[in-house]
């Protein structure tokens, strides 16, 4: 393996490696020499950026979970456009097609890893908890616009979609479920926070 690639932005060419190995291979697939070989670098290279492999796993995964700041500012500047289901479904869509999937295997998959995001992230699992915040924001702000029910729980309607939702999108070796699949299954969830019609 060449020692002489010259990196420009380290960090972020080991993570994108370490995604699509993730992706692609699973979280038992993931180590320092699999990840350098992907990026093109030598193994040291990972370690002169981080303490071990499992503060680069920690490091990874909270720079992917910061990616979905964009996700929760598109969903949450959709509310009162559009369907809310419509709306939901997208934006879980979104979230469980991409890496954020993967990501819960491999954190459920590594103890050290788990401890290690403990320091940063006291409960819950990082994708599944910001995704949880992101859909009780936009399901809030839906509710003070009157398209849910002014009673909806939206504390406990945003974990029952992400739940769902990673029900539906955790088989990694099949298609994905189409999109019909997920409406279905939101509009599920969402049945009894619809406003009720008036008599």
């Amino acid at each position: 393996m060449p020692t002489g690639v010259a990196l420009r932005d380290v960090r972020e060419q080991l993570f994108a490696a370490a995604e699509r190995i993730l992706v692609r291979d699973g979280p038992s697939a993931l180590t320092t020499r699999a990840v350098t070989a992907e990026a093109g670098c030598a193994n040291g290279v990972l370690h002169r950026h981080f303490a071990d492999f499992d503060a680069f796993l920690a490091e990874f995964v909270l720079a992917r979970v910061g990616q979905m700041d964009a996700q929760t500012a598109a969903l949450r500047d959709s509310a009162g456009t559009g369907d809310v289901a419509e709306n939901l479904t997208t934006a879980l869509t979104a979230l469980f097609g991409s890496v954020a999937v993967a990501i819960v295997a491999l954190v459920t998959f590594r103890d050290e890893l788990r401890a290690r995001l403990r320091k940063d992230w006291p409960a819950g699992v990082p994708v599944l908890t910001e995704a949880a915040i992101m859909i009780a924001s936009y399901l809030t702000a839906e509710r003070a616009l009157g398209r849910l029910a002014p009673d909806a729980q939206v504390d406990m309607l945003a974990p029952m979609l992400i739940g769902t939702a990673h029900l539906l999108f955790a088989d990694r070796k099949g298609p994905p479920p189409d999109p019909t699949t997920v409406h279905k299954a939101v509009t599920a969830v969402l049945a009894g926070a619809l406003p009720r019609p008036r008599p």
